[in-house]
């Protein structure tokens, strides 16, 4: 069986919005993103093709080396056609606000935001910091430049 690594990060509740919601949380044992919960303090209509900034009611401190990604829900995208504009959106170690998840209705009809609902997915992840080492010349490959759709259908 996989041993998955755990990692703990300090979380802190945004007042008064937060208070009582969950902290994010995995649905199922195999589940890889933690479900986030709207932190609104009434419904929030989202009428078709706009975006609506969502508060999540809690911040974070990622450790040096780690960031925070937001996606989608796939049964928001399925069923309501409600998305996230900007995903995989960074939550970056430094950052100390609030998490807030920029939703989009990408359907014909208006989306109802409640309290509790969850809106979105967060991931952790680790990443690492580029050093350029500029050339003239990079190693050829197979592939070579083979672009958008090189491969056929």
């Amino acid at each position: 069986m996989h041993t998955v690594e755990h990692l703990t990060v300090r979380i802190s509740r945004v007042f008064p919005h937060g208070a009582d919601l969950p902290l994010p949380g995995y649905a199922t044992d195999g589940s890889a993103g933690m479900d986030i919960l709207a932190a609104v303090d009434a419904p929030r209509v989202i009428p078709p093709n706009t975006t609506a900034l969502i508060p999540s009611g809690f911040s974070l401190e990622l450790p040096a080396g780690f960031e925070a990604q937001i996606r989608p829900r796939s049964g928001l995208a399925l069923k309501s056609n409600v998305g996230i504009l900007n995903a995989p959106g960074t939550i970056d170690s430094d950052y100390r606000g609030e998490v807030k998840i920029i939703m989009t209705n990408f359907g014909a009809a208006p989306f109802t935001v409640n309290r509790g609902d969850r809106i979105a997915q967060m991931i952790i992840a680790r990443y690492a910091r580029v050093a350029w080492a500029e050339s003239d010349t990079l190693e050829d490959t197979a592939r070579g430049a083979g672009g958008f759709g090189h491969t056929g259908i």
